[in-house]
């Protein structure tokens, strides 16, 4: 009997087999799990991966406690989102990265000069999102857990030089990360749908567009690209275009900001809820206490496609910047 799986099981297949430990392994055949539709085709299936994730469990659980070395590639996610900024030597990863968040990586006008990754946390108005510099991609060496961080995470800053051969760069990393099964989530349709292939959401960052001469060149390597890559020019060591490449990364990770306002009080515009796009009212419970869920009866909501207060039901989809009252 066809099992007629969703796209989605096929998104979260690839994020379980990119996962390194017991423990994250489970976490993502859980997720794998609440993909699958139940019924006659895909109970073999659900009973297979239920056996799965029972021996990871185990494995996870009897692992706790032991004395190991932690892995400095294994990066637990903070903020709305975990960001790696990779690329080439010397594409000033570290002088980015030094530039956006409270992080000091050791920045340096030779190459190789970091051989860990560094996370730190980017403001972007009132959203903490993760950074993390990397050491350099390249043919002759790289970390295999390095590879892994990329298969990981939520979006791939890819930062090429403007004043080293961008194009080579670009197309070099791409055919370099393609040879590893990573691509560009924005490309998925150009492979074949059968490919094994993680895939993640890919933002260049075009460096070292110090004046606007280099904004020159920026727009003539726009125009040379055929692909419709989404791409910033920006200025690590001048500070250039930050705010737009802050916003650029806010955009591409999906997500949105949505306010909680308790009844009879004004919303604090300080502390929003990070949802992903498409979110609903029942989300947004659930993020703001477990017990909203099982106790909401309904919700008045300010903002966008709503009057002012307007009273919605638990499937109402929510919008950047929109106001929630929780009523139980």
């Amino acid at each position: 009997m066809p099992t007629n799986l969703p796209p989605e099981y096929y998104e979260a297949e690839e994020r379980y087999r990119a996962a390194t430990t017991p423990a994250e392994k489970a976490e993502r055949l859980e997720e794998l799990l609440s993909t699958i539709p139940k019924h006659k085709g895909t109970d073999h299936l659900r009973a297979d991966l239920r056996r799965k994730l029972s021996r990871l469990k185990s494995e996870a659980q009897s692992k706790k406690g032991a004395t190991r070395q932690v892995s400095p590639f294994h990066i637990d996610r903070e903020g709305a989102g975990q960001v790696v900024v990779a690329g080439p030597p010397n594409s000033g990863k570290s002088a980015l990265v030094n530039a956006l968040t409270n992080a000091t990586p050791e920045v340096a006008l030779h190459p190789y000069s970091t051989w860990t990754p560094t996370p730190g946390m980017m403001l972007v108005e009132n959203v903490q999102i993760q950074l993390i510099d990397t050491p350099p991609l390249s043919e002759e060496y790289v970390e295999p857990e390095l590879l892994n961080l990329i298969r990981r995470a939520d979006l791939l800053l890819l930062l090429i030089d403007i004043q080293a051969y961008p194009l080579q760069q670009l197309e070099d990393t791409v055919t370099f990360l393609e040879k590893q099964r990573i691509v560009a989530r924005q490309r998925r349709d150009q492979y074949p749908p059968d490919q094994p292939l993680i895939t993640v959401p890919f933002l260049v960052v075009v460096n070292k567009c110090d004046d606007e001469e280099w904004d020159e060149e920026f727009a003539i390597l726009c125009e040379l690209l055929e692909d419709g890559w989404p791409m910033v020019p920006i200025s690590a060591g001048e500070e250039r275009n930050l705010d737009q490449l802050r916003w650029a990364v806010f955009e591409q990770l999906d997500i949105m900001r949505v306010y909680a306002r308790p009844p009879g009080k004004e919303a604090d515009f300080s502390a929003p809820f990070v949802l992903k796009k498409g979110s609903t009212v029942h989300d947004f419970a659930g993020k703001v206490h477990k017990d909203f869920l099982e106790n909401l009866k309904s919700a008045r909501v300010w903002g966008t496609g709503v009057y002012d207060g307007q009273m919605v039901g638990r499937d109402h989809v929510l919008h950047e910047g929109d106001i929630v009252e929780l009523r139980t």
